[in-house]
């Protein structure tokens, strides 16, 4: 039985050729995530491991930057003093080699076009700390010297080369406000990962990284390092007996390389998830094709089967010898699939380092699991695909050898699958709708464990399908396409179950394509009504980071040639009385609110802002029942009492924040809020002039962002269209996989309705009336699978939107029909290029030899 076995597998290598490469291409997705996500982990392990070669205990003040990415600037009382006096303290440490206090926040280079260096994200400033040689040892000088003043900087080679200055150049220096003039006196070499993965680094002297970076006289931390035979913890200890408690951090230095390699672990894991989920979908595309494939050859092989059952095979034997076949091919395929994903991990790597030149990078890392996965993977999927179409083998009686033909589909098998699926999908579709009307984690939870019974219960269900749906299209074919239109008709829903593994995998790919398209527009078309309803400025002003603005950029703004009026956005989140803590509160410059947001009030006016009242939503004054004249108790952050008077109940609107406050009713009692944003309106409205007046008013800063509210939108649809377009490209995986099936099906298809083509060909139909039947065939499978896909996708989405809505109010489902009408055109050019092959081979047939089949 075994030898029959593999003997069938070298006999058919043609029509199994598709079903091993579905499994290769899945397998390949998989061993290529693997390959490609331990190598950049090992690689980033490895960099990052340096970069506290020389940090045995790192005290930081709470807010401070220690060196990674600039964070959000604190209130100074919030922050801890780290001063001189404790670089000095922290230096005559018992344990203590050398200590040096650090100033680090983000510092932005501009290139001689006046554009940053790089992204803005990775862009840091720092303080050169000279040794008594002149040098620091941290940053090793390639070329000049390091800066003395304040006029002057150094520059990393990578951002020197990449913008071609050279030594006494003159650069612009941006942080958060208006930018400045410098002498580029050298070029440094450094191992940061940061600043090799991309990022641009520059030096000041210290007093100028203390004032542009934080405060004058304060560090945003100490580095201690220790002397030989003084351990980490130990000299930790020592530390933490000097500083305050209140607003420190003490760390270690394998404590913070810990944190990295968790920080690491965690991005290379939230990438490989993902990765894996597509990879995922493939395989199970690929089932889909795997069932198919052995069903059709198990109805080609019925006499074959029952002679084996006649000549004393047991059921048991039959059913071993296909899932010997399966276990075969799917050897074969993840070993091919292990080689090609190899493949893949080093082209993924390559095109990454082509993108950014800077990312870590070193060998490839092929990890035992990753081989063992990869085949085990691919096998299980292959043999567990082949279970059914064996147990459907081991059925066939010993009679059938005398028998001629397929065996019939039962009508009890399809009432068993029917009732299958209606158990699945209709619970499915009780938990979406359930889901779609609650809100939270439940309501996501709800959704997805609907949207999966759903799914699966649609998929057994398609068999039931297919008729009636093929049938709407049945008098178009025949009417347009003649007596091919109606046989194609008629064999698309002569099998139903082969028609709906068919186009299931397609279903699969449109649904979730469909899904993320209409989630997408719906969200870019509720973004743009909400910006374009709620603002009248004409340009907004922010970091292109999106860190804190300076609290002085608004005063430079304001008084910038053609602007009519100017306020900055503050944001403060205070505890207010019955409502709840840490409530975001925006405030507005009372006397330019009217020109620069627009509000539809109910009741009070927008005038009550320039008596220091406060505006509320008509949701929020509901929900806390109160009215014009009601008063709100706060508490600041710096925790002074605070009387808000309501002035003002304004229609809803998800632009602003349910209170709207004057800017000087919160400085007056929070003098440092959060500001991100400035909004401006010209004398003569958008013009290129004003824009470059308030850009010149930042002192042209390369990362400052002056945009129209259309701007804002344009920006956020590009950054929709790219996640859509990464997840399609993740998806072709699953749709090439798809196209296969088709092929493979109309070709084995084809092959068994040998004696059926030949007759039809001797009765007069031409050849190109045999290959348009073929094709039409497949156009037709693969509507209907596309069809059923856009339908589940719009409806998943509608679903999934009515949970988003509780987070983005005024969302609602926008189908994008341009788009769909383009999926379906796709599905069928998809049927079509299925179809040339196995149309042509059709065609091609001998009349005679095809009609003394047997």
């Amino acid at each position: 039985m075994y030898r029959t076995a593999l003997r069938n597998v070298l006999a058919h290598k043609g029509r199994l050729l598709m079903t091993a490469l579905a499994v290769l291409l899945g397998t390949a997705f998989v061993a290529g995530t693997l390959v490609f996500s331990d190598t950049m982990g090992q690689a980033m392990r490895n960099s990052y491991s340096t970069s506290f070669s020389d940090v045995s205990v790192l005290v930081s003040a709470r807010g401070g930057d220690s060196g990674g990415p600039a964070d959000e600037p604190r209130q100074p009382e919030d922050r801890a003093a780290l001063t001189e006096d404790t670089v000095r303290e922290l230096a005559a440490l018992p344990g203590t080699e050398r200590a040096r206090g650090v100033v680090s926040g983000f510092t932005a280079v501009a290139d001689k076009q006046g554009k940053a260096i790089g992204e803005a994200w990775s862009a840091r400033g720092a303080n050169f700390v000279p040794d008594a040689s002149g040098a620091d040892p941290r940053y090793p000088m390639a070329e000049g010297r390091g800066p003395r003043t304040a006029g002057e900087v150094a520059l990393n080679r990578q951002a020197v080369d990449k913008a071609g200055y050279h030594v006494g150049d003159t650069v612009r220096v941006a942080g958060n406000g208006a930018a400045r003039d410098a002498v580029l006196t050298g070029v440094f070499t450094t191992d940061d990962p940061q600043v090799t993965s991309g990022g641009t680094l520059a030096l000041m002297d210290t007093a100028t990284a203390q004032r542009e970076l934080l405060e004058p006289g304060r560090f945003s931390s100490v580095v201690l390092t220790a002397k030989a035979g003084t351990g980490e913890a130990q000299l930790l200890d020592q530390a933490r007996a000097k500083v305050p408690a209140e607003g420190v951090e003490l760390q270690t230095g394998q404590e913070l390389k810990d944190e990295q390699t968790k920080m690491v672990e965690s991005t290379v894991s939230g990438m490989k998830t993902m990765l894996l989920v597509f990879a995922g979908i493939s395989l199970f595309v690929g089932i889909f094709i795997i069932v198919n494939t052995f069903t059709m050859l198990i109805a080609q092989r019925i006499k074959e089967l029952a002679l084996l059952r006649a000549v004393g095979a047991s059921r048991g034997q039959v059913t071993e010898s296909v899932l010997v076949e399966a276990l075969a091919i799917g050897v074969i395929a993840s070993v091919g699939g292990l080689l090609a994903g190899i493949g893949i991990g080093a082209g993924l790597q390559s095109l990454l380092h082509a993108f950014n030149e800077g990312l870590p990078t070193g060998s490839l890392v092929i990890a035992p699991v990753t081989v063992a996965g990869t085949l085990v993977v691919g096998v299980l999927v292959t043999v567990l695909s082949a279970l059914l179409p064996a147990f459907r083998a081991s059925r066939i009686p010993p009679v059938a050898a005398m028998s001629s033909g397929d065996q019939p589909t039962t009508q009890r098998g399809l009432v068993i699958r029917n009732s299958i699926g209606a158990v699945l999908a209709l619970p499915g579709l009780g938990l979406i709708l359930t889901g779609a009307n609650r809100t939270g984690t439940t309501a996501q939870l709800m959704l997805s464990a609907g949207a999966a019974l759903t799914l699966i219960g649609v998929f057994v269900l398609l068999p039931l399908l297919s008729r009636p749906v093929i049938a709407l299209v049945g008098p178009l074919l025949a009417k347009v396409f003649g007596t091919p239109g109606k046989l194609a008709r008629l064999n698309a829903v002569r099998n139903p179950r082969r028609t709906a593994s068919t186009a299931a995998a397609l279903t699969i790919g449109l649904t979730l394509v469909t899904a993320l398209t209409v989630i997408g527009n719906s969200v870019t078309s509720t973004v743009t009504s909400m910006v374009g309803d709620t603002m009248k400025a004409d340009y907004a002003v922010n970091m292109a980071n999106g860190h804190q603005l300076s609290a002085d950029l608004t005063g430079l703004v304001a008084k910038a040639d053609g602007v009519k009026a100017v306020s900055q956005v503050d944001n403060v989140w205070w505890d207010i009385e019955g409502v709840g803590k840490d409530r975001a509160i925006e405030g507005y410059d009372a006397a330019a609110f009217d020109q620069l947001v627009n509000l539809t009030m109910k009741s009070g006016s927008t005038a009550a802002l320039g008596q220091d009242q406060v505006l509320v939503s008509e949701d929020f004054a509901t929900k806390h029942r109160l009215s014009v004249g009601s008063t709100l108790r706060a508490t600041a952050a710096g925790g002074a009492p605070v009387a808000l008077t309501v002035g003002g109940v304004f229609e809803d609107n998800e632009g602003v924040s349910p209170v709207v406050a004057p800017n000087r009713l919160i400085e007056a009692n929070d003098p440092h809020p959060l500001v991100q944003q400035i909004l401006v309106k010209g004398t003569d409205g958008p013009t290129p002039a004003l824009k470059q007046s308030i850009t010149d008013a930042t002192g042209r800063n390369p990362v400052m962002e002056v945009r129209t509210m259309q701007d804002m939108v344009d920006d956020f649809s590009r950054v929709i269209s790219t996640m859509l377009n990464l997840m399609y490209g993740l998806l072709g995986m699953a749709v090439i996989v798809a196209v296969l099936g088709v092929v493979n099906t109309l070709a084995m298809s084809v092959f068994e309705r040998k004696r059926e083509i030949g007759m039809l060909r001797a009765i007069g139909l031409e050849r190109r009336g045999i290959k348009r039947m073929i094709r039409l065939e497949s156009v037709v499978i693969s509507l209907f699978g596309a069809l059923i896909g856009v339908l589940l996708g719009c409806f998943l989405a509608w679903a999934a939107l009515r949970v988003l809505a509780s987070d983005l109010k005024g969302l609602t489902t926008v189908i994008p029909y341009g788009s769909v009408l383009l999926f379906l055109g796709l599905a069928a050019l998809v049927g079509m290029v299925a179809a040339l092959w196995p149309a042509r081979r059709a065609s091609r047939m001998d009349i005679l030899s095809s009609i003394k089949t047997d």
